[in-house]
């Protein structure tokens, strides 16, 4: 069994080796107990978001990491793969940008405060 650590350094190259772009690993661990790390990655076009999902689904079970659940598998412009303490998302540019998931998990910059529920800086 891979340490968190092993298996997003593992997930990352098996993106790598199926070309997909713009990769994005976001450390949540202290924003969240649902997760260790968040991968974002894009690919071209539903058939290569398909298929970098498929690869590293495959990928990973082989090496005894099955995957807990893949949502999205065959949709046009998400797919999700849920590794417990790896979470990736591999998604169409359209539709990452659209939900921004790095603005909303990455951490802020210094001297940045998060907005408060009205709107107002706390």
């Amino acid at each position: 069994m891979m340490t968190p650590d092993q298996l997003k350094q593992r997930i990352l190259g098996l993106l790598d080796e199926i070309k997909a772009k713009d990769v994005l690993c976001i450390d949540v661990k202290e924003k969240t107990s649902v997760t260790d790390y968040m991968i974002i990655a894009s690919g071209t076009s539903s058939r290569h978001l398909n298929s970098i999902a498929e690869h590293v689904a495959l990928e990973t079970k082989r090496e005894g990491e099955s995957a807990l659940g893949v949502e999205g598998k065959g949709s046009a412009e998400w797919v999700l793969l849920d590794h417990g303490c790896v979470i990736t998302h591999v998604m169409l540019p359209e539709a990452r940008e659209f939900y921004d998931l790095e603005r909303l998990w990455q951490p802020l910059a210094p001297g940045v405060s998060e907005p408060a529920a009205d709107g107002e800086e706390l």
